[in-house]
């Protein structure tokens, strides 16, 4: 009987501190972030669509954290954001202070090459992404490959950037599962590098930029054919171009689908940020509710539109709850695209 009671007294008394911990929190937090500098890292260099997306971000996002702090962008490109998830994961102070955007296939990299991903992606502080999109496969007006098919017959130079991103994977992937002849040259910095090079005639395709991008840096490439869409990276095609085929349609086996809906999970998340594990929970929570807000925001949104954004807001939570799903792949196909990225 005793315990009957004390249950009903002790969710009294935990309504009452949430009550009182509310403003508390809340004053807490913006006493914190008061005349501080936020820093929006991010993992590419100037010009790309990470960075574009973090520009926008910091424009609008400290109107809504508690406290108003100032809000910069600092770039810190290697190897695709892969060694700036590292520096946030081990190095970034754990206050709130500093977040960070990075490839989208980061996270995956301690599942599928763990030697230089230094980090936990299931204990990153994940504040949330602006969109989840459908990336693309282009190649340049002068190759001889403008379609799918045509890369699965005569070879393509692809332009590569670090070993975790996404423009090295689908193309291992593609030539592996679907039989693609892509021959890739790495080391770009990122987006933005690696489509002068196709400019230049040092590539000839670049195989991991998404449409949103494509349409607020170059929306007339499209129209007068200086780039040719091969193929579409993502779980649904793009509405705006129904008859480009779509990756997992390409696929001749069970397994080889369910290799190419791993690899391509992550566009769920596709311009994500992260802080680093451990800030105060309050801060967290501010900080996703801030990141939330401004994706709402209509300046944001207006801001978002003129730089040709694509916005679709992903929670940290739904991100925390993606990572914990993907993590739990099957082993066998796990292998399985290890294999094809080898």
């Amino acid at each position: 009987m005793r315990q009957l009671r004390i249950v009903p007294y002790i969710t009294v008394v935990a309504t009452v501190l949430f009550s009182v911990c509310q403003p508390v929190c809340a004053d807490s937090v913006s006493d914190f972030y008061h005349g501080k500098t936020v820093s929006l890292l991010v993992g590419f260099g100037p010009g790309g669509g990470y960075d574009i997306t973090a520009r926008a971000l910091s424009r609008h996002i400290g109107r809504h954290i508690p406290g108003e702090p100032n809000v910069v962008v600092r770039n810190v490109p290697g190897a695709a954001g892969l060694v700036l998830a590292n520096s946030i994961y081990n190095v970034s102070p754990r206050d709130g202070t500093e977040m960070g955007t990075f490839n989208r296939t980061i996270p995956l990299d301690p599942m599928l090459d763990g030697t230089k991903a230094h980090f936990d992606p299931l204990k990153f502080s994940w504040i949330g992404s602006t969109s989840n999109e459908v990336s693309t496969c282009v190649a340049w007006h002068t190759a001889s490959v403008s379609t799918i098919e045509q890369a699965m017959q005569t070879e393509l130079v692809v332009a590569g950037t670090g070993p975790a991103a996404d423009a090295v994977m689908y193309p291992r992937l593609l030539n592996d599962i679907i039989g693609t002849k892509f021959r890739l040259v790495t080391g770009y910095q990122g987006s933005a590098d690696s489509i002068m090079a196709m400019e230049r005639g040092e590539a000839q395709s670049f195989c991991a930029w998404t449409w949103g991008s494509i349409v607020s840096s170059h929306p007339t490439w499209l129209r007068d054919g200086t780039i040719k869409v091969l193929v579409q990276f993502g779980l649904r095609k793009h509405p705006d171009h129904p008859d480009i085929p779509l990756v997992l349609d390409l696929a001749k086996t069970e397994k080889d689908r369910q290799a190419l809906e791993l690899m391509m999970s992550p566009l769920l998340f596709a311009r994500p940020f992260a802080a680093p594990p451990g800030i105060p929970a309050v801060r967290l929570a501010a900080l996703r509710k801030s990141f939330d807000e401004t994706i709402k925001d209509p300046l944001f949104i207006a801001d978002a539109e003129k730089q040709g954004l694509e916005i679709d807001l992903v929670t940290g939570k739904e991100i925390d709850q993606t990572l914990e799903k993907l993590y739990k792949t099957p082993p066998d196909v796990i292998e399985r695209v290890k294999a094809a990225l080898n």
